[in-house]
């Protein structure tokens, strides 16, 4: 019992620390899936939206502190229940999720690993039964070391945490495993191969024949079923290949489409905010600088934002600011950069540079 409870030990801190650390490396990212799942469509507690952020940063801090907890032996019988409670509630989360298909991904490891529903509510069964081992050899669960340094130990992990937690929401993730990263073409992240897997759906058509309701089954053709038709279901057997960035947009307020053209621009600054009624002021103020610095550097700057049109002439007016600003859908804009505002560099359609507003003043143009 004792090497089972310590391979445990291992196999649950290690994935604790690491799926917290991907998760703080975004907190942002994380609080957009909590918003996710406190819709009304999904858990149906929208009050608790506006504490997304700060649910998000609490939760993948305490992930990682458990993680670090459990490897060197710090106060277990704690540790252990915090991490059983924390797991019987995730696992019944992504259970609902995937019973009822409302979230199609987890964000259990944030952008870098994408897992289905199903896949999530596995992976979370799987650790709850390693906890459950931790759960009843919590005897065999001792410190590393003596009892200073584990102290010293925990409280660096929780330190270190919150302070990383902090620097990235400040800044940018550290690590970007998102289709803008720099260096990452958008319009490539578009494009879709000619040998790209096509989506495979099964059609139900349901027939009143003779009297009787019948159903045949086609790949999408209309069947020839002497009868009256009642109607038809579908089923997605192989969603088949999505490119990393479907849903990025450049369009007016007409509703033209100008992804191609600024795509292929050399010099090109965006300016992203996904909605301009909760821009950040201070971000907001260094707009009139950034807009003057590109301009004499021969860049051409725009603004992208899901906002409307009044939005749009009340922060050029309160800023001094004259670019045009054009519209593009706001999970996008969310997902582009984790900032508001945020900037971007881009050579025909390359992203050069990318910083948070408190970095504007890094950008070398």
């Amino acid at each position: 019992m004792k090497y089972i409870v310590n391979i445990s030990r291992i196999l649950v801190g290690v994935l604790f620390i690491f799926s917290g650390f991907i998760k703080l490396n975004d907190p942002l990212g994380f609080s957009y899936k909590l918003q996710e799942y406190f819709s009304q469509d999904v858990l149906n507690i929208p009050f608790l939206e506006h504490y997304a952020l700060m649910i998000s940063v609490l939760v993948v801090v305490f992930e990682v502190v458990l993680g670090a907890f459990l490897l060197i032996g710090y106060k277990p019988k704690f540790t252990v229940w915090s991490l059983l409670g924390m797991i019987v509630f995730f696992t019944f989360l992504t259970f609902y999720a995937a019973y009822f298909d409302k979230v199609k991904d987890c964000g259990c490891f944030g952008d870098f690993l994408k897992l289905t529903p199903w896949q999530s509510f596995t992976k979370d069964v799987v650790l709850l039964f390693f906890i459950l081992i931790l759960f009843f050899g919590q005897k065999h669960i001792k410190p590393l070391f003596s009892k200073l340094p584990t102290t010293v130990l925990a409280l660096l992990s929780f330190i270190i945490s919150l302070w990383f937690g902090y620097h990235v929401l400040m800044h940018l993730p550290t690590i970007d495993f998102r289709a803008y990263k720099i260096g990452a073409n958008i319009k490539e992240g578009m494009s879709i191969p000619e040998d790209a897997a096509k989506p495979i759906v099964e059609y139900y058509w349901k027939f009143k024949v003779d009297g009787e309701e019948k159903i045949f089954t086609t790949n999408g053709s209309y069947p020839s079923v002497e009868g009256d038709f009642i109607g038809v279901d579908t089923k997605v057997i192989d969603e088949g290949y999505h490119p990393p960035i479907y849903d990025f947009s450049i369009e007016n307020n007409e509703g033209e489409d100008f992804t191609e053209q600024f795509l292929s621009e050399e010099n090109l600054i965006v300016v992203v905010s996904y909605s301009l009624e909760h821009i950040e002021r201070e971000g907001a103020l260094k707009l009139r600088a950034l807009q003057k610095d590109a301009i004499k550097n021969n860049y051409k700057i725009i603004g992208l934002t899901a906002s409307g049109e009044d939005a749009k002439q009340r922060i050029n007016e309160a800023y001094n600011i004259d670019f045009e600003w054009y519209l593009c859908d706001e999970k996008a804009l969310k997902t582009v950069v984790r900032s508001n505002p945020g900037i971007l560099e881009l050579d025909k359609g390359t992203v050069k540079q990318k910083v948070h507003w408190n970095d504007i003043d890094d950008l070398e143009l």
